[in-house]
């Protein structure tokens, strides 16, 4: 009876189901085997939850939105590789991504595209930097580019008049700033050494989206590579950054912390098993982490993480991905719930929040 927990945990016991194949779970899940579901893949939620059952009511399925801090969900760059060290390298590799394409040809327009390290938040940086920012990334200026300044923060599009043919020319020119030529249809630097890098994956569900990225790249003589391995071999390879580049998800929630250090700061860069994937070395960096930690106030707070959002995408160390700003949720009709929903949530909180109606109460 406690205000902040009344309402909630109406269920005596609830059993967890796991399932070591998505499609098996999906098919099981319309059986009747379970009751409730949170899908994770688009073509699962757009094509696969049908049938008898949901026809006849028995089972549900709904978009629940939410104002979840969404993060950022890259390809990240390792820039302790050498061939990740130059910028203009690695906003090139942005350039590659059509998410125009991927999301209608194989998400069914479900997604959003990432334009923030704090998507879906109001921490996420927007505009040009206010009053409050300024004090804090101006003592910088000389060691930042000039776009955290001028700048919106802005993932690249196809969306008309954009295309990917003008895209991939940028980007064709922003290597041969960074010393990169196409010979014979392979780009190789001054020394004739090709650019050539891996993609690390754990999961095959994402090579589907990985093949148009990499064919876009070969249209700037770039050869890249996906491969799927084993988790526990990944996983100790991504531990001692033994990757040229990752699929990552960098959660936030809504009060940014310690954590920013191990995602971001200079001595997490060089420890082993840190979350700094990209390995950023960035004295500005810190200096902003240790704004969002020691920040006072909730508006102290804000300016640096809208400061920090800046300077790390305008560093280019991850090609945005995308994000949900709602849940989706397959669920059996038997269910009741609440009409007012919560601002931030996880799909299991909500279910803390509804119940069984009693025979009674029908």
């Amino acid at each position: 009876d406690h205000p902040t927990r009344r309402g909630m945990f109406n269920f005596d016991t609830i059993t967890i189901k796991y399932f070591k194949d998505q499609i098996v779970s999906v098919e099981a899940f319309k059986a009747g085997e379970f009751d409730f579901m949170v899908v994770n893949i688009a073509k699962q939620w757009q094509r696969d939850l049908n049938g008898r059952r949901f026809e006849s009511g028995e089972l549900l399925k709904k978009r629940f939105p939410h104002k979840n801090d969404a993060g950022m969900q890259g390809f990240v760059c390792n820039t302790r590789r050498e061939l990740f060290k130059d910028p203009k390298v690695r906003r090139a590799l942005g350039l590659g991504l059509d998410f125009e394409w991927i999301n209608t040809t194989l998400f069914f327009d479900q997604y959003t595209r990432s334009n923030s390290y704090f998507s879906n938040s109001d921490l996420a940086a927007v505009g040009l930097p206010g009053p409050d920012e300024l004090k804090l990334l101006l003592p910088y200026k000389d060691q930042l580019p000039s776009q955290v300044f001028t700048t919106p923060l802005a993932a690249p599009t196809t969306t008309p008049p954009g295309s990917l043919r003008a895209n991939l020319r940028q980007a064709k020119k922003l290597l041969a700033e960074a010393g990169w030529q196409v010979k014979n249809g392979v780009l190789t630097d001054g020394g004739g050494t090709p650019f050539r890098f891996e993609i690390l994956l754990v999961s095959p569900s994402f090579e589907r989206v990985m093949a148009p990225y990499v064919k876009n790249l070969a249209r700037l003589g770039i050869k890249a590579s996906y491969r799927t391995i084993d988790p526990a071999l990944y996983s100790d390879r991504v531990k001692n950054f033994d990757f040229d580049m990752i699929v990552n998800v960098f959660g936030q929630s809504q009060s940014p912390g310690n954590e920013q250090r191990d995602y971001w700061s200079s001595e997490s860069a060089a420890r082993k098993g840190s979350r700094n994937l990209a390995g950023i070395n960035s004295p500005v960096v810190d200096s902003l982490v240790d704004a969002v930690i020691y920040a006072q106030t909730q508006q102290d707070l804000t300016a640096a993480c809208k400061a920090l959002d800046r300077v790390l995408w305008y560093g280019y160390y991850v090609v945005p991905n995308w994000y949900l700003a709602y849940h989706r949720l397959a669920y059996s009709a038997k269910f009741a719930m609440p009409q007012t929903l919560p601002l931030y949530y996880s799909p299991y909180q909500l279910l803390y929040t509804w119940w069984i109606p009693s025979a009674a109460t029908h």
